[in-house]
């Protein structure tokens, strides 16, 4: 039986027991670090609706985005690192002693060890023994990371901080790789034809402090830490979806209007497809298309919770070309797959991902959608390329590769954002019309 699947077992058993609540808090997170390090799968997909949601994230997400760091510190105390859900627990408990201040050391090592425990008593003794050394030279531990290289200190990869100061200089890819190592906010972007957003806020029996987000401040709050989506105010009705301003962008410049067809070819999770149609105010064909199962699933939740489900949601591939005589569209909106190195403070494992050679592969994907949808143009219609990268390759030098092939395309506009410039997440979108 792989870890990972022996993780499983034991999950499903203590979900059963009366065990204290931080212990299995703890062990959750250890047992999501160890299926996320053996099989590179997204942490996200691995949360469950546990009561202790909030606090399991901000382990997991935590434990994730400094695990360089944490892995330098840990291989100060032991000789040769653990693997496997030892290495797990060790991470999670040195996330907590080094950058969780508001959980008390001993609870950290105590309820750690305890969840370790799970997996062996051996194992449990190990790890209490590493994390009450930790403990004992913290701040020692701590002042030798501050003399390591940038890139460890602020736990992202080196080649990823290399391109980074190349670009923006020392100081910003600084600036970016603290952007990218704090916790994320949940923001919740109005749809158009919405009650007043202010106005509900006013009238509202949540107590929790929202705030505007300062990037949008007409149309974008930001959910207060520790409250689940389901109890904003608006939830049921479908007034908003969870989207940071960035990606408002792309909406805009596509300039969709009632009565027009259009395409959103990549569309899940659905937060661009409902702005979408709800500009377009249930006038005209809206065309919804993704590729798995589970996107669909998502997709169609997404429109049905908004109310446009009266958009037609196909399950296809964009990477093919469109058989002759397909229908070609006023508006596309094509955003897509992408390296998501503007948002790793939201998806913190995809700086683990960084390749060239995965950048490649990606830039490839990008060059056959972005070639096979300018065909499916209507002239005079708007194509709209978006990622949620900050690299050139993916954005702006891929779109102009692409334009030297096409003779009858040309380049409208295209806008950015950088998230130590903008406070957003970072977004690149370009606007093309053949």
């Amino acid at each position: 039986m792989s870890s990972a699947r022996r993780a499983n077992t034991k999950r499903n058993c203590y979900h059963g027991t009366a065990m204290e609540t931080g212990t299995a808090s703890r062990r959750e997170a250890i047992f999501i670090l160890t299926c996320w390090m053996e099989t590179n799968d997204f942490p996200d997909r691995m949360l469950t609706d546990s009561p202790d949601r909030g606090f399991i994230m901000d382990l997991v997400y935590g434990a994730v985005r400094q695990r360089r760091a944490l892995e330098w510190v840990l291989s100060q105390l032991v000789s040769r690192m653990p693997t496997g859900e030892t290495l797990a627990a060790l991470l999670v408990g040195a996330q907590q002693i080094l950058f969780m201040e508001e959980v008390p050391a001993y609870a950290a090592v105590n309820a750690t060890v305890d969840a370790a425990k799970v997996a062996s008593s051996r194992s449990g003794g190990f790890v209490n023994g590493v994390l009450r050394n930790l403990v004992r030279q913290r701040e020692e531990l701590l002042a030798k990371l501050a003399q390591q290289s940038p890139a460890v200190q602020l736990s992202h990869p080196d080649a990823l901080f290399r391109r980074w100061e190349a670009r923006y200089g020392l100081a910003d890819a600084e600036a970016l790789c603290r952007w990218d190592n704090a916790p994320s906010q949940t923001v919740l972007s109005w749809l158009p034809g919405a009650p007043d957003m202010r106005e509900i806020l006013d009238k509202s029996p949540v107590k929790e402090p929202f705030s505007v987000h300062p990037a949008a401040p007409e149309s974008c709050l930001v959910l207060p830490h520790g409250m689940r989506v389901e109890q904003a105010p608006g939830f049921n009705e479908g007034w908003f979806v969870v989207q940071d301003p960035a990606t408002l962008t792309a909406v805009n410049l596509l300039d969709v209007q009632p009565g027009q067809t259009v395409l959103d070819a990549c569309a899940a999770p659905g937060g661009k497809t409902a702005q979408i149609a709800a500009r377009m105010r249930g006038q005209g064909k809206l065309i919804a298309m993704d590729l798995h199962d589970d996107r669909i699933a998502l997709l169609r939740s997404t429109l049905a919770r908004t109310k446009q489900s009266w958009v037609e949601v196909v399950q296809g591939d964009a990477m093919m070309a469109a058989p002759d005589g397909a229908p070609l569209f006023d508006r596309i909106l094509l955003d897509a797959p992408c390296s998501n190195t503007g948002v790793l403070r939201r998806r913190p494992d995809a700086r683990w991902r960084y390749s060239s050679t995965r950048m490649k592969a990606l830039c490839a994907t990008q060059q056959a959608l972005l070639v096979h949808l300018l065909a499916r143009l209507k002239p005079g219609g708007r194509l709209v390329y978006s990622t949620c990268s900050l690299e050139p390759e993916e954005n702006i030098k891929l779109v102009e590769s692409v334009l030297a092939t096409q003779p009858n395309a040309r380049l409208l506009e295209t806008r950015d954002h950088l998230p130590f410039r903008d406070a957003t997440d970072g977004a690149f979108a370009a606007c093309l019309t053949r």
